[in-house]
């Protein structure tokens, strides 16, 4: 016990520090590293994202108890929550809000039967971390004034189509931008508010993990939006 109270007054000090990052990670900021692609072209494999735990709700350190709504999740938000099926931490684009109904056909999506608008805007090869490429159709998706770049599978022609569904009150609806590569709200289910953790901003780092591990530099600091 001797032993413990003089290593304990010996690093008051740093165990100080470990608990103020605590609360900072657990309700104030946060970064999460990208370890897969289902969000591309925004978010790659290595990417680190900044994440604003400010940006709807205002939790108690440490908890998942929300004391205050600081905003409202909007359309076209990048978000990291917490998935109902598994508790995993995941990274996706809130794309239909409470009360509206959704629906998705042959890939293209549909919000209160408004179809979104698509432009294709390249044509790619990705790498897929085991010596192998895909090709990839680069697009953007836009929809009620929301316009965001998306990606497409075109050898995958089986679509995981659903809906129509109507959002419930209070929760949210998640797809990434990977659409033919993305575990979301089409398996997962629509995402409650209280699981949400924070809006992802920007890139603060981005290492090649896919290849050869170099540090790519041009998306150091990249707005997300």
């Amino acid at each position: 016990m001797d032993k413990w109270k003089k290593w304990m007054s010996g690093n008051r000090g740093f165990i100080v520090f470990l608990m103020l990052f605590g609360v900072f990670r657990t309700a104030i900021a946060d970064w999460n590293p990208v370890p897969t692609g289902s969000m591309r072209p925004s978010i790659l494999e290595g990417d680190v994202v900044f994440v604003n735990r400010l940006a709807y709700d205002l939790k108690l350190p440490l908890t998942n108890v929300v004391l205050a709504h600081l905003g409202d999740p909007q359309r076209g938000d990048i978000v990291t929550f917490t998935s109902p099926a598994d508790g995993k931490r995941l990274i996706k684009r809130l794309v239909a809000l409470p009360g509206d109904v959704v629906e998705m056909r042959n890939k293209q999506l549909l919000i209160n039967g408004e179809h979104a608008d698509y432009k294709l805007l390249d044509e790619a090869s990705e790498p897929m971390g085991n010596g192998t490429v895909l090709p990839v159709l680069h697009l953007t998706e836009k929809l009620d004034g929301d316009q965001r770049s998306i990606q497409w599978l075109p050898d995958l022609t089986e679509a995981a189509d659903f809906g129509p569904e109507k959002v419930p009150a209070g929760q949210y609806l998640m797809l990434g931008d990977n659409r033919d590569n993305s575990a979301d709200s089409r398996y997962i289910g629509f995402i409650p508010r209280k699981e949400l953790i924070g809006r992802a901003e920007r890139i603060l780092v981005s290492a090649n993990i896919l290849d050869n591990w170099m540090p790519r530099l041009a998306r150091f600091g990249k707005s997300l939006y």
